[in-house]
């Protein structure tokens, strides 16, 4: 069995960061504003932490799962507008427990060999399969769902474990992998077993990834063309940790993309970069639930929210940039767009915050720090490094709230790696500011419902009967259908301070020689380089 290492990132996608959206599509050939069209080019893109292991049936760092987009195709893709187009499947039914796929022609693997039905087959099977432990059982894949292939016809038929809504979609979008690899998780740590546009040629802990592009591949999202001008010929992931840094290599031309979300981007915009912008969560609190934490009393839950000023935090954050969230799902296809946030969360009071405490027990000493039956009220908060600067002020400013109503708090930002490692292994925290960045709401449920780590990605531990009932209803109803119960069940979180999202951010990447559309990640099929 796979040891479960998932991030919740979300910083996307995430959240998790299966998402999809793009600025502007870039140009299909000839001369544009952007220059001319060059071939053999290298293009480096800039990534904030090391991605850790690659294994796509194990990872849901959006850092890896980014990198993972370029080495492994996918049965059908997502467009801007929520449209699905042909990947590795031509043509394609699906209801909530039943799809079928008819894979393109000369699709092969890396080492040229063809990629088969069955081996797609034995992809879904895999992650379906809870012996396995993967973490996208239940977030792309439901528990028990099986596949068979067909070689003959080229059909790959899905029978989902359990009924989902957005069941094309969900499977649709799981990194295939080459039949010879299915079960070798050290070949698939390291990228191995390509069936996408590149391989992966050379990997330098926390330094570079590099990837070369492969000559045979035709399989493109839709009629894409692979003789097309301005393809790269090799990738590079370079770890630039410093966000700061990542604009001066791009400003100077040595890096063709990084994202810039602090204040750095004002001068990407000054030099008129080209960027895609992709609005995702950026500010937001989910408390452990677990037995035996502070976390676990909505009435401490709620009362650490009434003393933060969420819109002084909404502020900062987004370097004064931010929106106010209207729900938990915030990339395309985001097929519900219900307002579920208003209306739903604490309000700022830290005189009534104090009150909540001492009513539940909780009461200040006389160095102002709070305690119960002898136990001192000592919390930890992690969030995600890679929000910068603007991350960073965010979570002093919650310590200090929560230091004034006698809280001993410590903040600390982890790297995306310990990031998992805390939620979905040490279990040793109690408040995490790292969002999820999803497009589907089905993707949530296994991370706000089920089993706990290990055996399950349940992070916060939350066990919300009205939660579970809503989506299990909403589960029943194909694609928008059930809208109004996914709305319900985002609510349920809302109203037992289960999870508290306070702001969305526009994550700019911004391109220098080259163009690109992004999703989850960078799509590789859209870059074009130029002179």
């Amino acid at each position: 069995m796979r040891s479960r290492t998932p991030l919740v990132a979300l910083l996307a996608v995430t959240a998790l960061a299966l998402t999809s959206c793009a600025a502007s599509a870039p140009p299909g050939g000839g001369d544009s504003a952007e220059g001319v069209l060059a071939d053999g080019k290298t293009f480096t893109s800039v990534i904030s932490t090391d991605p850790g292991s690659l294994d796509p049936f194990i990872t849901v760092m959006s850092v890896a799962r980014s990198i993972d987009r370029f080495v492994y195709g996918r049965l059908v893709e997502t467009t801007e507008d929520g449209s699905i187009v042909s990947g590795l499947a031509e043509s394609w039914e699906a209801d909530t427990t039943t799809a079928t796929f008819t894979l393109r022609d000369g699709i092969t693997c890396d080492d040229g060999t063809p990629l088969t039905a069955t081996d797609v087959a034995a992809n879904i099977t895999h992650i379906g399969d809870p012996a396995n432990g993967s973490p996208l059982i239940g977030l792309q894949v439901q528990p028990g769902t099986t596949a068979v292939g067909d070689d003959a016809a080229g059909t790959v038929t899905v029978t989902s474990g359990r009924p989902d809504s957005f069941l094309l979609e969900n499977v649709g979008s799981v990194s295939i992998v080459c039949g010879t690899v299915i079960d070798d998780p050290d070949a698939l740590a390291k990228g191995e077993g390509s069936t996408g546009m590149f391989t992966m040629t050379e990997i330098v802990p926390n330094s570079q990834y590099t990837l070369t592009r492969r000559d045979d591949f035709t399989w493109g999202p839709g009629d894409w063309d692979a003789t097309q001008k301005g393809l790269p010929d090799t990738v590079v992931f370079r770890v630039v940790p410093n966000e700061t840094t990542a604009a001066n290599l791009l400003l100077s031309g040595e890096v063709n993309a990084a994202l810039v979300i602090g204040p750095d981007s004002a001068r990407m915009e000054s030099a008129g970069l080209y960027h895609t912008d992709l609005q995702t969560p950026g500010g937001s609190f989910t408390f452990n639930q677990a037995e035996g934490r502070p976390t676990a009393d909505q009435a401490v839950r709620d009362a650490l929210m009434q003393a933060v000023d969420l819109e002084q935090m909404r502020q900062v954050i987004g370097s004064g940039k931010a929106t106010v969230p209207t729900g938990l799902v915030t990339v395309s296809p985001n097929p519900c767009r219900a307002d579920t946030v208003s209306g739903h969360l604490p309000e700022f009071d830290a005189d009534a915050a104090a009150a909540a405490l001492d009513d539940a027990g909780w009461s200040a000493g006389s160095d102002g720090v709070r305690s119960k039956d002898g136990e001192t009220l000592t919390l930890r908060m992690i969030y995600s490094s890679q929000l910068g600067d603007a991350g960073n002020a965010a979570a002093e400013l919650a310590q200090s709230a929560w230091k004034d109503l006698g809280v001993d708090i410590t903040v600390t930002a982890v790297d995306s790696p310990t990031l998992s490692e805390v939620l979905f292994s040490t279990g040793d925290w109690d408040i995490s500011a790292a969002p999820l960045t999803v497009n589907l709401p089905s993707m949530l449920v296994p991370f706000y419902s089920g089993p706990t780590p290990p055996n399950g990605t349940n992070f916060a531990s939350i066990d919300n009967a009205d939660y579970t009932a809503a989506v299990t209803a909403a589960s029943q109803k194909p694609g928008t259908e059930g809208c109004d119960e996914w709305s319900a069940a985002e609510v349920a979180l809302f109203e037992t301070t289960s999870v508290v999202p306070y702001a969305n951010i526009v994550r700019s990447t911004f391109a220098q020689k080259s163009t690109f559309t992004e999703s989850d990640g960078i799509d590789p099929t859209s870059i074009r380089m130029f002179e």
